[in-house]
């Protein structure tokens, strides 16, 4: 893994010296977060700049909702969604990835202007999808997945330590994405935060970020606004609080993740992570002494002549 900061840095893509902010369109109408809000092209790529003129370092674009329960979307319908508004943003100069677990899409996305294929299912769904991300030379992340949840329930999330076998399936689809022909300084992971896992799940793989960085990759952090925010903020008894109202509790989840040498966060919310993940990155700075705001300041302070406590 190229390394700045501890993060990584993914070949084809700028190389940010913080932990990189994503934000998202979800070009649908049935997010658990923001469904139907963006789903017309025209409002799909204003947000995206909105977002972009918030702090966002690239725009994830997805035409499918892949929250428990939501019915998939045919491929002409996704590509309806989906193409015009990268190719919107792209031309706009937004780094732009797509999310989408079809082949087809992410084709006809790169083709349009994406940088990023966004795959949730890791190559999994779709055996078409590593042969396209690895002839386009497109980065790829590759997401932990255990199958689609469109009966609702948390597909197959029974586990005996939940690290252990993230990372031992992770390592495994990391090495089936390389035999296929993508490049290692391509790959990004991601934990799949929310799928096939509860609330703890959630909150101990946030917890134990930095043995993921095991796998040699850069890492991606998508906790925005799920659903173990909410079971946090609610407490023992009370009610979780709806989606959008779950923005502060992603930014701290922003912030101790670039404090844990995540590459980037992907949150619907943009503003507030932006200012979070700078404070981390000012704080690295100041715990190495080096490049950090105000560091000749204070050498410079102390070389000055001993002054007596209180003097003024």
């Amino acid at each position: 893994m190229s390394n700045h900061s501890g993060r990584g840095q993914v070949a084809g893509l700028p190389a940010w010296d913080r932990c990189a902010v994503m934000g998202v369109v979800n070009v649908t109408p049935d997010s658990f977060s923001d469904g139907g809000r963006w789903f017309d092209t025209t409002a799909a790529v204003k947000h995206g700049l909105v977002l972009v003129a918030e702090g966002a370092d690239l725009v994830d674009v997805g035409g499918e909702s892949t929250r428990p329960g939501a019915t998939r979307v045919d491929e002409d319908e996704e590509l309806r969604r989906v193409i015009p508004v990268v190719r919107g943003l792209a031309a706009e100069g937004v780094v732009v990835s797509v999310d989408t677990v079809r082949a087809s899409v992410a084709a006809q996305a790169l083709a349009a202007g994406a940088a990023l294929v966004n795959d949730v299912s890791g190559g999994l769904a779709d055996p078409d999808m590593i042969p396209v991300v690895a002839d386009s030379g497109a980065p790829f992340v590759v997401m932990h997945w255990r199958g689609f949840m469109e009966g609702g329930a948390n597909v197959k999330g029974v586990y005996g330590d939940v690290v252990t076998e993230v990372l031992d399936e992770l390592h495994a689809r990391v090495d089936a994405v390389l035999a296929g022909g993508i490049s290692p300084d391509r790959i990004v992971v991601d934990p799949g935060l929310g799928f096939s896992k509860n609330s703890e799940h959630d909150l101990t793989l946030l917890a134990h970020l930095d043995r993921l960085h095991a796998l040699g990759h850069p890492l991606l952090v998508a906790a925005s606004r799920k659903r173990f925010l909410g079971r946090v903020l609610a407490g023992p008894e009370g009610a979780p609080p709806p989606a959008r109202e779950r923005d502060a509790a992603t930014a701290a989840v922003s912030a101790l993740a670039a404090h844990a040498g995540a590459w980037a966060v992907r949150v619907h919310e943009v503003r507030a992570t932006a200012d979070a993940v700078r404070v981390a990155r000012a704080m690295e700075e100041a715990r190495t002494g080096t490049d950090a705001p105000g560091a000749q300041a204070t050498q410079a302070t102390a070389n000055l002549p001993h002054r007596a406590e209180g003097a003024r």
